[in-house]
């Protein structure tokens, strides 16, 4: 740990990344660029961590180090900080190692009271701008570090504008801005308790604390669960010489991305606005120009932009999300920082700069996150939609989304976690977190391009619509009105994030259409990884879209998904409500074809390829209408003197119900249990498979590759018996269709014991494919379904679990059960073939656990597979990097 808890900019550099974030790093690396950054400091993410260790407290010598940096300051600008003449003012920024936009909190226009603010004044000769950045700082300061709400404080500007009858802000007078500001004193002593401080340096010690608190503000927390960012990296702190783009019609302030944040395209993409501040761009309050328009209002400045853009890119190798400030037509840059991209323009962008020869496929595969592979497969609206337009906004993060319109954060978190909702905002800020979380996608009335709204979606793969000006929002009725036609908080309305088109009701939403740059990414990714990726899947349909996807075979076909249809239900009921083995035989033989043409299209589809086939594996309750249900069926029947046998078959139906209903459904009469209780059953399902595939072979189709997974062994003999039962049909069918194949015979790893006896297990398996989802259920003692509905969120609350297990695999308890089955199974059977087949086999970091255990393959749902392969790879290149 670093005794220094501050350096100069010129100091620093992204070496430097983790204790100076990543602010912090790009100001030193672009002053050593020779780039025109403002001078200032950056206090360490030790420091912060120091304040937490300390009960919230500053850090013993920090005063101090401030104080003698504030003085060098004074000493390089020739400006003295809070001086009555030409007075030194300061920013105060957050910056994380990694990258938090907009989570934490920023202090503009800080060192002003009453004496600087006349300073600034004579030395702009402009009271209107000394006042109104007066007036800024004081709604920043009051807000963030003396927490009262912002709404507090546009209310009194509010009225001040109203009685002025100025449309905005910027329009009102200096007679109007000093009533704000004594507006502003009065509201931060009965909000506060306080007078609003003049002293700068106090002003300085404060707002530095309050970036440091902001590193644990609710927004923050919840972006970091999200984004997986670890609570305990801390935040760097910057103190950043002010420059002012408020100074007049030659300055102006921007956010400008080196390339479209949307799409890829290598081109110049931002906005700004002349006459303002930052935070007027970021914060929505008015709707900023595109960034090329300045090429003809202020072509010098234009051509520098482009100069420096093209020179941070080419030093970053990525694309650069960068502020910038003109004062008095001279360019500042602020910061420059990976920036923030939709998936198609993450997985275009990494495609684009291997091919400009600046990276390579390794790290462009790298570069690319599995979550952003997944969001590229979400639906956008049916072009052939008939739905009425309401409006058209901008652009800012694409996608559809259909939901209910809300008109707050807490009213979207309370019932987004139940329903589909629609945030609709005048626009949003960071408090807004919550609420974006738990929407479908994001609606504003103001706000444009780099706004809150449209980064923060963008990050998170929402659709997002901003800006749109045809709409007019009541937030106290809780009403937004599009022309003549009103809608209610609880209306429905769909947004499409790549037109900006906003929809009345629900439109229809076709399925995404995968680009070059996705194919091409994900066979870099192929050529890299090691573990193989296979789908789950039950119909020809789902195995189709997983072969498309890049799925090297089934790694499970659940047999009881294809008895649930409603043609093959009455058969299953009637095989379960079997009186005798000959009853029981004589509705299997009807089930018979329909599972032999089940599999045989399957395999058909899948050929070339393993398809693994489970036997039947549900509680035969399952199949059956609940005993309450059929209880009052009986009763109503015999009221209403229904026919005699109508009667009792609903009473044979009742008694079966009855008869099966267990204490514990998920650990009774299921897997293979039922097989050795009814052998019947699976000698039906092994018969269809063969049969199929003998079909198969006939027809040409010898690579056809059917496995055959027997559920739920928990002891080696049970394995023993029923792989015999299998052999033995296997035979019956070679004999009987004169065709000979390869029978291949394994079992699913989901009871702790089998893993425990996995040596044994493994003399009766050719492969193993763990079960996790019932592996979790089974180690944990927890049902996943009363778990997550009852207890599990506060386990996680508690910090008992970091992470949901039937989510991300627990890799302490579970996945050392599957490390030991691994190294059991391959002790008894070198060439065991080893999968997983759970929904852990989607998740990245569970799939990087399993190929670091030396598993062959994951199985996933068919749209998870693009998230495994490239996240197998990610697992290699991890490893290979190490």
């Amino acid at each position: 740990m670093s005794s220094k808890l501050v350096y100069w900019f010129r100091e620093g550099g992204e070496s430097m990344r983790s204790l100076l974030g990543g602010k912090g790093a790009g100001l030193g690396e672009m002053t050593h660029m020779g780039l025109p950054v403002p001078p200032g400091f950056t206090i360490t993410t030790e420091a912060c961590i120091n304040y937490y260790n300390l009960g919230e407290n500053m850090p013993p010598g920090l005063k101090e180090d401030i104080e003698t940096y504030m003085k060098e300051l004074e000493r390089v600008t020739g400006k003295d900080f809070g001086g009555a003449k030409d007075p030194l003012l300061v920013s105060v920024r957050s910056g994380a190692p990694i990258s938090m936009p907009g989570m934490m909190d920023t202090v503009l226009n800080l060192g002003l009271n009453d004496q600087s603010v006349m300073g600034l004044w004579q030395a702009t000769n402009d009271l209107r701008f000394a006042l109104d950045c007066h007036r800024r700082f004081m709604q920043m300061f009051g807000n963030v570090v003396l927490e009262i709400p912002h709404s507090e404080f546009e209310k009194t500007l509010g009225q001040v504008r109203r009685a002025e009858g100025a449309a905005y802000d910027h329009e009102i007078s200096p007679d109007g801005l000093k009533k704000v500001i004594q507006g502003y004193r009065k509201l931060v002593k009965e909000q506060a308790g306080v007078e609003f401080p003049e002293d700068p340096m106090e002003q300085l010690y404060m707002a530095v604390l309050a970036v440091f608190r902001s590193w644990n503000n609710e927004r923050a927390i919840i972006y970091r669960n999200i984004n997986k960012i670890p609570h305990d990296l801390g935040t760097a702190v910057n103190v950043q010489v002010m420059v002012f783009g408020n100074m007049g019609l030659d300055s102006g302030t921007g956010v400008l991305f080196t390339r479209n944040p949307s799409t890829g395209e290598n081109r110049l993409y931002g906005e700004y606005l002349m006459n303002a501040q930052g935070e007027d761009v970021v914060a929505g309050l008015r709707t900023p120009v595109p960034i090329g328009q300045m090429r003809e209002e202020l072509p010098a400045v234009y051509k520098e932009i482009e100069t420096m853009a093209a020179l941070l890119e080419d030093h970053y190798k990525d694309m650069q999300d960068i502020e910038f400030t003109i004062e008095h037509g001279k360019l500042y840059i602020l910061q420059t920082r990976t920036g923030k991209r939709t998936a198609q323009a993450s997985l275009e962008i990494a495609r684009q700069l291997v091919h400009e020869d600046r990276i390579s496929k390794k790290e462009a595969v790298r570069r690319v996150k599995p979550e952003e592979v997944s969001r590229l497969l979400h639906r956008s609206v049916d072009p052939g939609a008939t739905n009425q337009l309401l409006a058209k906004g901008l652009p800012a993060s694409p996608g559809a989304a259909v939901g209910t319109i809300v008109f707050d954060s807490d009213t979207a978190e309370r019932i987004g976690q139940e329903q589909k909702v629609i945030l609709v905002r005048p626009e949003t800020n960071p408090d807004d977190m919550p609420g974006i979380v738990h929407s479908q996608g994001i609606l504003t009335s103001r706000g444009g391009m780099t706004c809150h709204a449209a980064i923060v979606a963008r990050g998170m793969g929402k659709p997002a619509v901003v800006g749109c000006e045809g709409m007019r929002l009541d937030m106290d009725a809780r009403q937004a009105r599009f022309g003549s036609l009103l809608l209610n908080e609880g209306d429905t309305v769909s947004i499409d994030g790549a037109s900006g088109n906003v929809y009345l009701g629900e439109v229809p939403l076709v399925e995404p259409i995968l680009g070059d740059a996705f194919k091409e990414i994900l066979q870099w990714a192929d050529e890299f990884r090691r573990l193989g990726v296979e789908a789950n899947a039950d119909t020809p349909d789902d195995a189709l879209k997983a072969r498309e996807l890049g799925a090297e075979g089934i790694g499970l076909c659940r047999t009881e998904h294809m008895f649930m249809a409603a043609d093959r239900l009455p058969i299953v009921q009637e095989m379960i409500m079997a009186e005798s083995e000959t009853d029981r035989r004589a509705a299997l033989d009807k089930l018979l074809p329909i599972q032999r043409e089940d599999f045989r299209v399957i395999l058909k589809a899948m050929r070339g390829y393993p398809v693994t086939i489970r036997l039947l594996d549900p509680p035969l309750h399952e199949f059956l209408p609940k005993v309450e249900d059929l209880l009052v069926r009986v009763m109503e029947m015999r009221g209403a003197n229904a026919p005699a046998a109508k009667i009792r078959e609903a009473e044979i139906l009742l008694r079966e119900a009855r008869n099966l209903h267990e204490q514990n459904p998920m650990m009774g009469l299921r897997g293979c249990r039922l097989g050795l209780l009814w052998p019947e059953v699976y000698e039906m399902q092994a018969r269809a498979i063969f049969q199929a595939t003998a079909a198969l072979f006939k027809a040409g189709y010898t690579d056809v590759q059917p496995e055959v997974m027997v559920p739920l062994v928990g002891q080696a003999n049970e394995l023993e018996i029923l792989r015999g039962l299998v052999e033995k049909v296997a035979a019956e069918v070679k004999a009987e269709e004169g065709v000979d194949f390869p029978v291949v015979i394994g079992t699913m790893i989901e009871v702790p014991r089998s893993a425990l006896t996995a040596d044994e297990v493994a003399h009766h398996a050719q492969f193993f494919s763990f079960g996790t989802n019932d592996l979790t259920q089974m180690t944990f003692g927890f049902s996943r379904d009363d778990a997550e509905a009852r207890f599990l969120h506060r386990y996680l609350e508690l910090g008992i679990l970091k992470e949901n297990p039937f989510a991300v695999l627990d890799r302490t308890g579970v996945g050392k059960l599957v490390k030991m089955a691994v190294e059991l199974g391959r002790s008894t059977r070198p060439d065991l073939v080893i999968g997983v087949c759970g929904e852990h086999g989607g998740e990245p970091t569970s799939v990087e656990f399993f190929h670091q255990a030396g598993l062959n393959y994951v199985s996933c749902s068919p749209f998870r597979v693009p998230v495994a392969r490239l996240s197998a790879a990610h697992a290699a290149i991890k490893e290979d990097q190490a």
